[in-house]
């Protein structure tokens, strides 16, 4: 395995978490080091040198409030603007995040964290500190598969994917919207220009200018020095805005406004900036029906949709299921070094009666997890059913609020996790949860 070229400094008071990260962590950073008071920091920046720090939130075990460690990322973000910060918190929630990053932050991890998510993370951190926007080198390929669902989507791709006319996706979660938006991008003229993707879904309103169009040194509170918002860092490429369903129309108001008039004002400036980049977005949601029962703007609506490819759910393309399995396999027996060449005759038929409400993203997971738990060459059902968490849930068709409920317990109401679990976003599992009063 190829490990980043980062320096990764670890600041955090227990030591099994140290002890942990740096196993974890070792094989995929050039070097990692470990602190356990944050007063080392400013030594520990001159020794290391570090492109990322994962800074903890709370250093008192009397006091959990996080203070510390957003007094600490201004310290940091103030001297060493350079290095990005990454926060680490057990107590990690929507103010927080929001508090953080108005410091300067550039995510936040919670705890208990998931392994691929925070080295995910930490390489987009690293990518940033070195002023990388994109992620040429590691694009994987697609497995179009055979059924003509996809082969006409495949077809469109080719004839759209040279325009710089905008293009929304649409389908289930879990589809591939964003490997599709990828694929758009790497085909067309602007592949070799930046490629931004933006949550539209996890933005709230604070966030949402600074975000998208930047802020000026003095701006607000932690706004330490100029910031350059995702259009601008997307110029002369293309910006991925994912669930752009989840946007109030307030924030849909100001999106229009830069869409139509292709300029954008940093918070707290006065000049018109103008911007050159293909947009393309995604929902999970019907945007027409949206627009129709007045939670969409039309206007917004048509600006988008240039194009609109619809994605179908893997159930609706089951010829294409043995194929995706086996891409899988194959790519994960080679990460792992293991010698898993295929599917015993129980694990295929499982996998081809499946329903897959999480569709390939669940797939995909469900295979990461056989690989790893499995010691033979050909995949069990045991290894499958044990690497699927909520196997239980689609076999006993659950509704969705008992499987809502369910995530929530097994994972002590962490709403990353239980988001994390049923292929959801946060904002999704937020919402769904006053809507089932859970």
């Amino acid at each position: 395995m190829l490990r980043n070229p980062g320096r990764i400094l670890i600041v955090d008071d227990n030591s099994g978490v140290r002890r942990t990260l740096q196993v974890i962590l070792s094989p995929h950073f050039e070097s990692i080091k470990t602190i356990a008071s944050p007063v080392e920091i400013s030594s520990a920046i001159n020794e290391f040198k570090p492109d990322v720090i994962l800074l903890d939130m709370n250093f008192k075990a009397t006091i959990n409030t996080g203070n510390e460690g957003l007094f600490y990322l201004n310290e940091i973000k103030t001297r060493y603007p350079g290095i990005e910060v990454v926060l680490f918190t057990a107590y990690g929630d929507i103010p927080l995040a929001v508090e953080g990053m108005k410091k300067g932050a550039f995510d936040f991890i919670e705890k208990p964290w998931d392994n691929e998510n925070l080295i995910e993370t930490l390489k987009k951190a690293y990518n940033k500190s070195k002023g990388e926007t994109s992620n040429k080198k590691t694009d994987a390929t697609i497995f179009w598969g055979k059924s003509s669902d996809m082969a006409e989507i495949r077809e469109l791709i080719n004839k759209i994917a040279p325009t710089d006319i905008s293009v929304l996706i649409t389908g289930e979660n879990g589809v591939g919207k964003d490997v599709i938006a990828k694929e758009l991008y790497l085909t067309s003229q602007r592949k070799d220009e930046p490629y931004i993707a933006v949550d539209m879904g996890a933005l709230t309103d604070t966030l949402f200018e600074s975000e998208l169009f930047g802020h000026v040194r003095g701006s607000f509170t932690g706004a330490v020095a100029d910031h350059k918002g995702k259009f601008e860092q997307a110029e002369g490429g293309t910006i991925f805005l994912d669930e752009i369903g989840n946007l109030s129309l307030p924030l849909q108001a100001k999106l229009l406004r830069v869409l139509q008039n292709r300029v954008i004002t940093k918070v707290g400036g006065n000049k018109e900036i103008p911007i050159d980049v293909r947009i393309i977005s995604a929902t999970n949601k019907d945007l027409k029906k949206e627009v129709e029962e007045g939670r969409f703007r039309e206007d917004l609506f048509y600006r988008l949709a240039g194009f609109q490819i619809m994605i179908p759910a893997l159930r609706e393309r089951k010829d294409d299921i043995m194929g995706l399995a086996q891409h899988f396999l194959d790519s994960f027996s080679q990460k792992y070094q293991k010698n898993v060449t295929g599917f015993d005759e129980e694990s295929e038929k499982y996998l081809k009666e499946n329903l897959w409400p999480g569709n390939i993203r669940e797939l995909k997971q469900q295979i990461e997890k056989g690989v790893i738990l499995s010691d033979r060459n050909l995949l069990k059902l045991e290894d499958l059913k044990a690497g699927n968490p909520h196997s239980s849930n689609i076999e006993k068709s659950k509704d969705e609020k008992e499987m809502i409920s369910d995530a929530l317990i097994k994972t002590g109401r962490n709403i990353s996790k239980a988001a994390k679990l049923l292929n959801i976003s946060r904002p999704t599992l937020y919402s769904k949860m006053n809507k089932y009063n859970l």
